[in-house]
C-alpha cells in the first residue's frame, strides 16, 4: 500500500468540485440554504490559498480520500463561540477506519497551531468520542436546524 499524503487543496485545486459535493451530501442539513454552489465556491476559495480559511486533503497515490478544513466560522448560530473552527471532516467510505481522519485532524491542528491559533472549536453531532480520544475537550452543546451537536475545542499547542 503506498503512503498517504496530506497535503493543501491549494496543491491539488482540481478536487475542489469533487470535496464539494462530498461535503455537500454529508452536512447541508445542518444549515439553512447551503447550495451545492455556495459549497463549490468556498472550496474553490480554500484552493487558492495556505492560510485560514483552507483546507488539507488526503491523497493516495493521487487519489482523493479525505480533507478536512481551517475556517473562522463553521456556523453562523455558533459565530460568537469561537473564531478558528476544524470543519468538514470526512474520509471516504473505504478508507474509514485506517487512522486516515485521525491524520487529518493532527494535521490540522498542528497547522492551526503554526498559524497561531490559540484555541480551536469543531462541532460534531455523532463523534464526541472520537474527538475526545483525539484530545478534544466537550464544551456544552447546541442545536443546529433541529440537530443537537456537541461542541468541543483543543489548545494547539
Amino acid at each position: 500500500m503506498t503512503a498517504v499524503d496530506i497535503r493543501f487543496l491549494a496543491e491539488v485545486p482540481g478536487h475542489a468540485d469533487t470535496l464539494a459535493g462530498w461535503h455537500h451530501a454529508q452536512w447541508s442539513h445542518l444549515y439553512d440554504d447551503w447550495t451545492l454552489e455556495q459549497t463549490r465556491e468556498e472550496l474553490r476559495d480554500h484552493a487558492t490559498r495556505r492560510t485560514r480559511p483552507t483546507t488539507l486533503v488526503a491523497l493516495q497515490d493521487e487519489a482523493l480520500l479525505g480533507s478536512v478544513s481551517l475556517v473562522d466560522e463553521d456556523a453562523p448560530e455558533l459565530r460568537d463561540q469561537g473564531d478558528a473552527w476544524l470543519a468538514s471532516l470526512y474520509v471516504v467510505p473505504h478508507a474509514r477506519g485506517t487512522g486516515l481522519g485521525k491524520a487529518l485532524v493532527k494535521a490540522l491542528v498542528a497547522f492551526a497551531a503554526g498559524q497561531g491559533v490559540a484555541r480551536l472549536w469543531l462541532f460534531t453531532p455523532e463523534h464526541a468520542d472520537y474527538y475526545a480520544r483525539l484530545g478534544w475537550r466537550p464544551q456544552g452543546q447546541a442545536l443546529l436546524r433541529g440537530t443537537r451537536v456537541q461542541l468541543m475545542d483543543i489548545l494547539p499547542a
